[in-house]
């Protein structure tokens, strides 16, 4: 019997994760209010309301759960219902099952670290988050590490890859962060996001042991304006504008992926270079050879 996988909230990131598993010879089925945007993806696509209860019964059992949902908006109310209260919804229903799943993941993000000077943030450093997204993100994490089932969060630093373009459309139009003071800037590419994710799941699915915590971030977090600086080379255009707003945005830190990489995991794109490359490439970002 094929192992089964369920992507709640199954966006880009679940599409690419689901593809991938289902290539190893897994059932996946993908979880959306909205199943009609997987068609075509060859997943199996089921419709539910992660916030209606009685909409979760009706899903399948799975060896494998993967919460990946995202808020509908940038609000309070939409980050908890989608977080917090969507996740422990999901582990009550599975929880009460005959067949509760063996592994459940939860997709976060390293919004839940208040660090902004440069220090370097690993698994064990303080999270102490003072916008609401992050301090119900990490509630949502609390609440799988503190659940009987055995659960796993990934957080995820700044994803960029097709689609999620912004940086590289502000460097076409002449804008550059500043020099100075340095920001440092984390990233990992969408593939490499459903790579980790499949990495875990299949040491999951071994019975290897895992960490209730990983931080998924590329190898070389890296101040902003080197970034946009590389971005502008390939594009051969000059900065004509420095702008300030991203900086008040972010935060800085540099982001330590030494315990995913200990689990055994490679990195398709380990720094930014090798993943907007293929992003600029692939988008047809680059100017023609003359």
């Amino acid at each position: 019997m094929k192992t089964t996988t369920l992507i709640l909230g199954c966006g880009d990131i679940g599409r690419s994760l689901g593809q991938r598993l289902q290539e190893a010879g897994q059932r996946v089925v993908g979880v959306r209010r909205n199943p009609g945007a997987l068609e075509g993806s060859g997943l199996e696509a089921i419709a539910a309301d992660l916030a209606d209860p009685a909409s979760l019964a009706g899903l399948p059992d799975a060896e494998v759960l993967v919460y990946v949902v995202s808020a509908d908006h940038f609000d309070e109310e939409a980050y908890r219902t989608a977080y917090p209260e969507g996740l422990k919804a999901v582990l009550t229903e599975f929880a009460g099952r005959q067949r509760p799943p063996r592994r459940v993941f939860f997709v976060s993000s390293t919004s839940v670290y208040p660090q902004q000077a440069g220090e370097p943030v690993d698994e064990a450093s303080p999270t102490d988050p003072s916008g609401f997204s992050g301090v119900l993100m990490r509630e949502a994490e609390q609440a799988l590490i503190d659940h009987d089932l055995p659960g796993t969060v990934v957080r995820f630093s700044g994803i960029y890859g097709p689609g999620r373009d912004r940086l590289i459309r502000q460097v076409s139009e002449g804008r550059i962060a500043p020099s100075s003071p340095a920001m440092y800037t984390n990233r990992i590419h969408r593939d490499d996001c459903a790579g980790v994710l499949a990495h875990l799941i299949e040491l999951a699915l071994a019975d290897r042991p895992l960490h209730d915590l990983y931080l998924a971030s590329d190898c070389e977090p890296a101040p902003l304006h080197e970034v946009m600086s590389w971005l502008a080379k390939q594009l051969k255009v000059e900065a004509t504008e420095t702008i300030q707003s991203p900086l008040r945005r972010r935060a800085s830190k540099r982001c330590d992926n030494r315990r995913l990489l200990e689990s055994g995991y490679v990195f398709r794109y380990p720094s930014y270079r090798e993943g907007y490359a293929q992003v600029l490439r692939e988008g047809g970002f680059l100017p023609e050879k003359a």
